[in-house]
């Protein structure tokens, strides 16, 4: 039996302003194995990407917590849970998030650099000659295409070899041949490396194709 890496235990996520309190998210609660793959899917504002958020440890819930790798996310401090990030979890997001002033490489490089590796250059070269981009290491995000700049942030993303990926639209600034590349290696660097993947998207086919689809729809599972 694989081992649960992602616990989601009875989550409600809830603002309140001068107009009264917001229920974004209502009781979530769901487990993640070890190498599964899960798409989180539902309309815009149903709460998606703040379900994702609150996976990674970015934003806190109002109740309930999530387990990653074993740990209670939320009985950590900010310091804590950020350590964990480093250790376990990449990000794919929508919109790339590279550092303009760095190259692909140095991008590439930064949470090795992070992490203390000294084989921080190697391990980024290699990485970007996977993911097809060994002509572009010295180019900087600004005159890379949007398909280049989402294979380096993928490469980032999986250099550091992460227990959990999270992917907030990984193709929602691309267009659809450029789209189904990005997910057809994102898929692939997934099987090479084991890692548990978690991705929000509205595109039904790639939601298919993860081995669970995870439906949010008015901030309830469905």
């Amino acid at each position: 039996m694989r081992e649960v890496i992602i616990s989601v235990e009875h989550i409600c996520k809830s603002v309140t302003d001068s107009t009264g309190t917001l229920e974004i998210l209502r009781d979530i609660d769901f487990a993640l194995n070890a190498r599964e793959t899960a798409a989180i899917v539902g309309a815009s504002g149903s709460g998606k990407s703040t379900l994702l958020s609150i996976i990674a440890g970015l934003d806190t819930p109002t109740s309930g917590t999530v387990r990653l790798a074993g740990a209670d996310l939320f009985a950590m401090d900010e310091d804590e849970r950020a350590g964990l990030r480093a250790n376990k979890v990449g990000f794919v997001f929508q919109s790339f998030q590279l550092l303009g002033n760095l190259t692909a490489l140095e991008n590439v490089m930064l949470p090795l650099e992070l992490a203390a590796r000294s084989d921080a250059r190697k391990a980024a070269t290699e990485m970007l000659a996977r993911v097809g981009l060994s002509q572009r290491l010295a180019s900087y995000p600004k005159v890379l295409s949007g398909g280049e700049q989402q294979r380096v942030a993928l490469a980032r993303a999986f250099v550091v070899h992460p227990a959990v990926l999270l992917a907030d639209e990984p193709t929602g600034s691309l267009d659809f041949a450029t789209g189904e590349k990005i997910m057809e290696l994102m898929f692939d660097l997934n099987r090479e490396q084991g890692t548990t993947l978690v991705l929000v998207t509205h595109d039904r086919a790639i939601a298919q194709r993860c081995d669970r689809r995870i439906t949010i729809e008015a901030g309830q599972l469905v």
